[in-house]
């Protein structure tokens, strides 16, 4: 995965897709970007990348002075920044690079392995964004050209992209500081099914409706649960057709970004579902 996604829901629609019990979306988060987020953390975003604030469902005591009774876990929804910073990190570069983290070895990897156990996350998603190496044609430095493609669930119900978070302090802060505190996540990987991995060789693992709860269940740490969850899914669930070079700047938002693109514009593109190879033949 090469890390760009698309979220267009607003926190209301997944408030209720996801059964949230508590939308913290308006709570002032701290985030690692130099500038203001564009477009504004929360809102329609169709190019979400790595440093970026983004909504993430997550199960979790509420913190003291909130108003839930019982002090019982909470599923709530949050901004939260988008690459792992380890709690043991000394400072945020060396986590922000990890925007992903593998299936294979996401219990066994220090960096996500506590949190793989015990603080688990939902990254609510339209689909994501991945770029297929021509197999025939290449750009002006003779690199093999990049098509990108847009990725999504066939059957139109909510994506969730499994994902782990973390909290980071900040030493150079005091603690009742509001920027003392650093919350990020990394989304899940895994090798890609057969005919997507005619555009890249990994995806994100996608969970069903059926899994959420149990990945969201921090008192769930049974390793051996946790590791069944981490399987692959049932290959078909998705579609995905060759979009824009517009995707490739982040400066660039909006639908249109999901327009696909015609047969007559693409050259040495393989078609992820027959293989056949569009344009630019050798």
């Amino acid at each position: 995965m090469c890390g760009r996604y698309a979220a267009s829901s607003r926190p209301d629609d997944l408030v209720e897709e996801f059964e949230i019990e508590a939308d913290r979306t308006g709570e002032p988060a701290r985030s690692v970007l130099a500038s203001p987020q564009s477009p504004p953390p929360g809102t329609p975003d169709y190019n979400v990348a790595p440093t970026k604030q983004a909504p993430v469902v997550l199960t979790r005591a509420p913190r003291s002075g909130e108003d839930e009774d019982g002090g019982g876990p909470v599923r709530q929804l949050r901004l939260l920044t988008w690459g792992l910073v380890p709690s043991w990190a000394k400072d945020i570069k060396v986590g922000l690079r990890m925007i992903n983290a593998r299936a294979e070895t996401l219990l066994d990897k220090p960096a996500f392995a506590k949190a793989a156990a015990a603080r688990r996350c939902l990254v609510p998603a339209d689909g994501w964004y991945e770029w297929q190496a021509s197999p025939t044609v290449t750009d002006r430095k003779g690199k093999p050209r990049k098509q990108p493609f847009f990725v999504r669930r066939a059957d139109g119900k909510p994506m969730a992209l499994a994902g782990v978070y973390e909290f980071w302090r900040d030493p150079a802060l005091p603690p009742d500081d509001p920027d003392a505190w650093l919350t990020t996540y990394a989304i899940v990987t895994q090798a890609a099914e057969p005919g997507l991995d005619r555009i890249h060789d990994r995806q994100p693992l996608v969970l069903d409706p059926e899994q959420w709860a149990g990945w969201l269940d921090p008192a769930q740490t049974d390793l051996d649960m946790v590791r069944e969850q981490l399987q692959p899914g049932a290959p078909g669930r998705f579609e995905a057709w060759p979009i824009g070079a517009a995707v490739g700047s982040i400066r660039n938002n909006g639908p249109q970004l999901l327009e696909p693109v015609g047969r007559d514009q693409l050259e040495g593109v393989v078609d992820p579902t027959t293989g056949e190879i569009i344009g630019g033949s050798p």
